[in-house]
C-alpha cells in the first residue's frame, strides 16, 4: 500500500474545489427557495378565491333558504 503525500498545493487544490462545490449547493438551494416560494403563493391564491367560493355559496344556500321559508308563512 503507498500513501500518499498532501501537499500545501494539493490542499488548497482540494479547498478551491469544495468551495465551488458549496458554492453550486447554495445557488441551487436558493434557486429551490424562489421556486417553492413562488409555488406556495399560487397555492394561497387558490385558496383564497376557493374561500370566497365557498363563502359566496353558503350566503346564496342561506338567502334561498329565508326566501323559502318566507314564502311558507
Amino acid at each position: 500500500m503507498t500513501r500518499e503525500n498532501w501537499t500545501d498545493a494539493r490542499l488548497d487544490d482540494l479547498s478551491g474545489r469544495m468551495d465551488r462545490g458549496f458554492q453550486r449547493v447554495d445557488r441551487d438551494v436558493r434557486d429551490l427557495r424562489s421556486e417553492m416560494k413562488d409555488g406556495f403563493g399560487r397555492i394561497d391564491a387558490r385558496f383564497d378565491s376557493l374561500q370566497r367560493t365557498l363563502f359566496l355559496a353558503a350566503a346564496g344556500v342561506i338567502a334561498s333558504l329565508i326566501g323559502l321559508i318566507a314564502t311558507q308563512l
